[in-house]
């Protein structure tokens, strides 16, 4: 899905832009100052997407913890930096990033030159840039970007408009990309994609630049503070990772105690007794260090072999490390030497599909494909993708009730505690608060908006929300309960009729009992229920029993295919209040019917196929096999309107000509009475399909 992409997308960041060096500018130079002829020859290195901006550039971010800060900032304005930069460490990333109402920087009393009309850029260092990203430098257009606009106001820098669409950027930045460029230098009267090409090129000619296509891969936390998991095959010697030798996996999850942390807030594998690492090394470690050191003192050990009774890693691997290719051992799982042999997977070659929903978007698909394509350049797996075709089912919702403060804050109510679904008494307020205390804190007088209904109870009207089912939202449909009540194959055919499996669905119960009677009355055609009598018969089945069966075998056939599995529900449905019209109780009808239904509703399919006499599970019957014959009809109905207008139906073999038709038409007395000698202009005739007289 176009979701599932975008996620992905933002995941791994790509950015296609242009990098861009601003060479700084010699102390105590101006703005006439050649930066290629004087100067250290260092320069700022810019990535920017809006390439197409830089006649903008009014002034130079770096994040405080860019390598050139300390360097650049004059004498001058160094405390002021310093001071700015120690405020910016005690801020975390996200605190950065999500702050944008509030200004703040510091001038470096340094500055660049723009390489494109040789103009003093002057320098500053800001929290908003992150040095993690990009380069740690941002070229700043406040005509075009509103934080650099924000900026620009607060220090009073130029803010110079470069495209004729711009509208009033003295009041806010204008990001567009419509119009022609103004003030622009090469680029002025060009449009966009011109304008991008025209200064990239130009760049490239000279040196100073070139277009570039960045990515900034997010991080994946790969180490988990838990028991279960795939062991991190490593070991810790004087405070720096080994990894084990191949010869020595697998590494086996050892007996802890409990499952829990340690008391001092170790993962659970710190409860392992005597889970050391004994095993000396032949080699020298691969990875961490070149010579293995002995445990006691920290010393190389003569022989290169690793120390006695090293700790192993405690944190073990997420969930989605094995299951970026646990779907190989499916194709060799007793395999002990190999994920799978060649054999196996050039026989097996890749997924055929899978089924997920769009939270495993990142954490499992993307890095599946980054490990499958790391595999198969290693010349492991056969195929470069690992799968080929992908389904997200749609989210089941559930409906939340509100409870509106007076102040607009709104809480969610438990419906399972409120006397009906709409409203809320005070007894079942109180109620709430004595059974979980989540309105502690709440006014019930003054921030309650209550009402009083005939009787003089006070009530308040809640307010409703289809959302994602949370137990925070008090909206959570526990399915052992819906089992208990409906049975399992209600509930199952029940989920898979409310909807397409791509569509988000909300929950509801107003319609299973739909699905109750379906299978009660799919009962019915083996079962005389009143009397508790078994009326399956080995007669003959009619032309009209066969043709429901087998146009039922058809649709399955298809929706199966198409995974619409809404749209089978309802031909089972229709497949069986036709049999029950038709009082079918033949076994060869039946038989085809249940192992049809069978992956839909296994339970009653399976107890359904013993009635009929069989001794193994209906798992291993062969799907039914459609007959096209069957689907033939003999006759066709046509519907007769007269200017469009159905005035009856007639019934016609399917070898009956037009002229036969027609004529039978002007017989009929029903049409004729409606024609009532009027003059007819002509008949229009759609074979197999309607007769429409125009008069």
């Amino acid at each position: 899905s176009d979701s599932l992409k975008e996620q992905q997308r933002n995941w791994i960041g790509r950015s296609q832009g242009a990098s861009v060096r601003f060479p700084l500018s010699p102390k105590g130079g101006n703005a006439t100052d050649s930066p290629h002829q004087e100067g250290s020859g260092e320069a700022i290195e810019v990535f920017t997407t809006r390439v197409d901006t830089i006649y903008g550039v009014s002034f130079m971010v770096l994040a405080p913890e860019h390598e050139l800060v300390a360097q650049i900032t004059t004498e001058k304005q160094r405390e002021e930096v310093e001071n700015y930069q120690r405020w910016a460490a005690s801020r975390s990333e996200r605190d950065r990033m999500s702050e944008t109402k509030k200004v703040s920087g510091a001038f470096t009393g340094a500055y660049c030159i723009n390489p494109f009309n040789d103009e003093k850029v002057p320098i500053y260092i800001a929290d908003y840039v992150l040095a993690g990203y990009g380069t740690g430098a941002v070229m700043a257009v406040p005509s075009g970007d509103q934080r650099d606009w924000n900026f620009a106001k607060h220090f009073d820098l130029p803010i110079i408009p470069i495209l004729d669409a711009q509208q009033h950027v003295e009041y806010q930045a204008d990001n567009t990309k419509e119009g022609k460029y103004i003030n622009s230098g090469i680029i002025n009267g060009m449009g966009y994609k011109e304008a991008t090409a025209t200064l990239i090129a130009w760049m490239e000619e000279r040196g100073i630049g070139k277009g570039k296509i960045q990515y900034r891969l997010r991080n994946a936390i790969f180490s988990r503070q838990r028991y279960w998991g795939e062991p991190v095959p490593a070991y810790w010697n004087d405070g720096m990772p080994y990894l084990i030798q191949e010869s020595e996996l697998p590494l086996i999850l050892p007996e802890v105690e409990k499952y829990l942390p340690t008391e001092t807030g170790e993962p659970p594998l710190a409860r392992a007794t005597d889970w050391k690492y004994h095993q000396p090394h032949p080699d020298p470690p691969r990875r961490g260090g070149s010579t293995a050191k002995d445990s006691t003192d920290g010393t190389p050990s003569p022989s290169g072999r690793a120390g006695v009774g090293l700790e192993y890693e405690y944190s073990t691997m997420p969930g989605w490390a094995g299951s970026s290719w646990y779907f190989y051992r499916y194709m060799d799982a007793n395999n002990d030497s190999a994920i799978a042999s060649k054999e196996a997977m050039n026989y097996w070659k890749d997924v055929d599909l899978y089924l997920g929903g769009t939270e495993h978007a990142v954490g499992h698909l993307l890095y599946s494909r980054f490990w499958n394509h790391f595999l198969y350049d290693l010349g492991i797996v056969p195929e470069r993708e690992f799968a080929k075709k992908l389904i997200n089912q749609g989210m089941i919702q559930g409906r939340s009730l509100f409870l509106n403060l007076k102040s607009g804050r709104k809480i969610h109510v438990n419906v399972n505690l409120t006397d009906d679904k709409d409203r809320l008494l005070k007894a079942a307020y109180a109620k709430m608060i004595t059974e979980d205390n989540r309105f502690d804190g709440i006014d019930i007088e003054q921030d309650i908006d209550w009402k009083k209904d005939d009787s003089g109870n006070d009530y308040v009207v809640l307010t409703a929300e289809v959302e994602k089912m949370s137990k925070s939202k008090f909206n959570v449909v526990n399915p052992d309960d819906m089992v208990a009540q409906y049975g399992a194959d209600c509930f199952r055919l029940y989920e898979m009729f409310l909807g397409p499996i791509e569509d988000a669905k909300p929950w509801s119960t107003t319609g299973i009992s739909g699905t109750q009677g379906f299978l009660r009355k799919l009962w019915s055609l083996f079962y005389d229920v009143e009397k508790g009598k078994l009326i399956v018969t080995d007669d003959v089945p009619t032309k009209e029993e066969l043709k429901t069966l087998h146009t039922c075998i058809k649709k399955i056939g298809e929706d199966v295919e198409r995974f619409s599995f809404n749209t089978s529900v309802a031909a089972f449905m229709i497949c069986v209040n036709e049999l029950k019209k038709q009082s079918c109780s033949k076994s060869l009808i039946l038989k085809d019917l249940v192992v049809l239904l069978a992956p839909f509703a296994p339970h009653v399919s399976e107890e359904l196929w013993r009635v009929l006499g069989n001794e193994t599970t209906v798992c291993d019957a062969t799907f039914p096999t459609l007959n096209e014959e069957y689907l033939k009809a003999d006759a066709i109905t046509y519907p007769i309107s007269i200017n469009g207008k159905t005035r009856d139906t007639m019934d016609f073999g399917v070898a009956a000509t037009q002229a036969e038709i027609e004529a039978a038409v002007m017989a009929n007395d029903k049409i004729q009475k409606h024609l009532d000698g009027t003059a007819i202009k002509k008949i229009i005739f759609v074979k197999g399909r309607m007769v429409n007289i125009v008069v």
